[in-house]
């Protein structure tokens, strides 16, 4: 079968030194997935040796390194070694055929670009190997001009999908950066509430903090993923944002509070709600812990009255740390200095299935027992003047 016509300009078939078509054809072949090497590499795969020969010339000729195979097995061994950004392939070769080899090139080396050529002019067969992958279908007898032609076609659609590739990795890249740099503003915007909060009541410093490492401890005894514990931890320090709202005169009260003074107190869920309503609204794990971290398994907790598995997860393992460190922290009105650890696992334990998520409790009393976590430090009161770094506190409600 010829392998072009001996028209001009396609007298391709004969011996001697090949001059190039037209500059440039390699330069189509853009951006190199499979190393730094400046010149392109062609791979021609052909069982009968003469017309192998007319395109390992022709891609020569126009700048490409080309490698060559007679067959699909030899082919696959030639890409193992060194992966070709484009593949001419006929169909019809002993062996594994042009099928065969497609299917093995679009799985193992989806960035190269595939050209099938056949003898063949069925319709058919064309629509075959475009579905499987193939970016042409070239019949036999060919031009050289048009073989060139519909070369420089498919690898400048390889080049402008690796471009767009390359385009929205940066881009995500960019989304990224941006997303960190607005959750630090907003990190930072919290800390500034929170200064704010412990500066009317410096005497619980550092509540909230443990309260995010014990949820925190929960959350993977629980087998969360590292993303839902991010989440829980900050939740943990936000919590009690809400107490910003709270008179000072009751938050700072060195004795119990009255009933008004109680209720009064149990709006900070609300009121932190509403706050971060407005700048994260598209965190609904922290605004649910934030919300709902005083409802009460059994349905008689605040503010929404929600029992069981409607109160969301990550609010019934905040509800499990806060009260921990509740029980195991002094209160101006209270002389004993708070629970002793056991004594603070005993009464979650007690309050499991009632009060808290019978589940959270075990998962934190494992972890406590297991010697993951104890009970962290606490902070004395600060002096008026005190410079250390504030976090948020809690009442005792």
């Amino acid at each position: 079968m010829r392998a072009c016509d001996d028209g001009p300009g396609g007298g391709a078939a004969g011996g001697g030194m090949m001059a190039p078509l037209a500059p440039g054809l390699a330069d189509v072949a853009g951006i190199d997935p499979f190393g730094a090497a400046i010149v392109p590499r062609c791979l021609v795969v052909d069982d009968e040796p003469r017309l192998r020969q007319v395109l390992v010339r022709l891609m020569r000729a126009d700048g490409f390194v080309v490698d060559e195979a007679s067959g699909g097995e030899e082919a696959l061994r030639s890409m193992q070694a060194h992966p070709a950004t484009l593949v001419i392939s006929d169909i019809q070769m002993p062996g594994m055929d042009g099928f065969a080899l497609l299917r093995e090139l679009r799985a193992r080396w989806p960035d190269s670009a595939v050209v099938m050529v056949s003898g063949n002019g069925d319709v058919q067969t064309a629509v075959g190997c475009l579905a499987v992958g193939a970016l042409d279908y070239i019949t036999k007898p060919f031009h050289l001009e048009e073989v060139r032609a519909r070369l420089t076609q498919v690898l400048e659609r390889r080049r402008l999908v690796l471009e767009n590739r390359e385009y929205q990795f940066r881009l995500e890249q960019k989304v990224a950066a941006q997303a960190r740099r607005i959750e630090t503003q907003f990190l930072g915007g919290v800390q500034a509430l929170v200064e704010a909060l412990e500066a009317k009541d410096p005497y619980t410093r550092g509540h909230s903090e443990r309260v995010s490492q014990y949820a925190a401890v929960i959350a993977r005894g629980l087998g969360l993923e590292e993303h839902a514990v991010r989440a829980v931890e900050l939740g943990g320090r936000l919590h009690d944002i809400g107490k910003i709202g709270v008179r000072e005169d009751v938050l700072t009260k060195p004795a119990r509070l009255t009933r008004e003074e109680y209720e009064h107190v149990m709006t900070h869920m609300m009121v932190g709600w509403r706050i971060l309503s407005g700048l994260v609204d598209d965190r609904d794990e922290l605004l649910n812990i934030v919300r709902h971290h005083h409802e009460r398994f059994d349905g008689a907790g605040l503010p929404d009255g929600l029992a069981g598995e409607a109160i969301p997860l990550e609010a019934r393992i905040v509800a499990v740390a806060d009260s921990f460190d509740a029980m195991t922290s002094g209160r101006r009105y209270r002389d004993d200095g708070g629970k002793v650890l056991e004594e603070a696992l005993a009464e979650l334990e007690r309050c499991a299935g009632t009060q808290f998520d019978a589940t959270c409790v075990r998962a934190f009393a494992h972890a406590v027992r297991a010697g993951e976590i104890g009970l962290l430090p606490r902070h004395e009161p600060a002096r008026p003047d005190a410079a250390t770094p504030i976090v948020v506190p809690a009442v005792a409600a």
